[in-house]
């Protein structure tokens, strides 16, 4: 049985699901399933970006994983260059899964760090412009790089803020220019 609800607009974004379509069962319409994404609330649907909570945890985990992967590749390379003539396979082992680890781990935590400030930051700035576009995310950069270094000094953190600002400007054009040019 059909639902009388819904429009024409409903079934143009939609798709035919067969699942019995290669045993040529004489069924034609047996599913149709949206291809849109779904929402439980009309809100979530008008809003066009993710909230707060969801940006904190994607940046902050995108920051560590990432962190944790490049400090582990690059701690083990240490730690095989760091290897002596005369060791056994064993110890070599334990010097590369020790140095990848360390600084895995602290790679890790800096960028999840860096992450959890920017997310903090933009939601911030979102909130306080009413606003959702690019100068956001670059002034969250540029407060992200001079929170972090901001005990190193007003030097530090106005220098650091500069990179963090241009990291982000050089990440929104990037996002857009394979918006653009990049067939998805």
């Amino acid at each position: 049985m059909e639902d009388s609800s819904k429009s024409g607009d409903d079934r143009k974004n939609t798709r035919f699901y067969h699942p019995y379509q290669d045993l040529h069962v004489p069924i034609t319409k047996l599913y149709e399933l949206p291809t849109a994404p779904e929402h439980l609330f009309f809100e979530e649907a008008a809003r066009p970006h993710r909230s707060w909570g969801e940006n904190l945890q994607y940046y902050t985990g995108i920051g560590y994983l990432s962190g944790a992967l490049l400090g582990g590749a690059r701690g083990s390379i240490q730690g095989l260059r760091a290897a002596e003539p005369g060791d056994s396979v064993k110890l070599r082992l334990n010097r590369v899964l020790n140095s990848g680890g360390q600084l895995g781990r602290r790679a890790g935590n800096s960028l999840g760090i860096l992450g959890l400030i920017f997310a903090g930051l933009e939601s911030g700035v979102i909130h306080l412009r009413g606003t959702d576009d690019v100068l956001n995310s670059i002034v969250a950069g540029l407060g992200t790089g001079a929170l972090y270094k901001a005990a190193s000094g007003p030097r530090s953190a106005a220098i650091a803020g500069a990179i963090g600002g241009i990291a982000a400007a050089a990440a929104v054009a990037g996002k857009q220019a394979v918006k653009r040019y990049v067939p998805i």
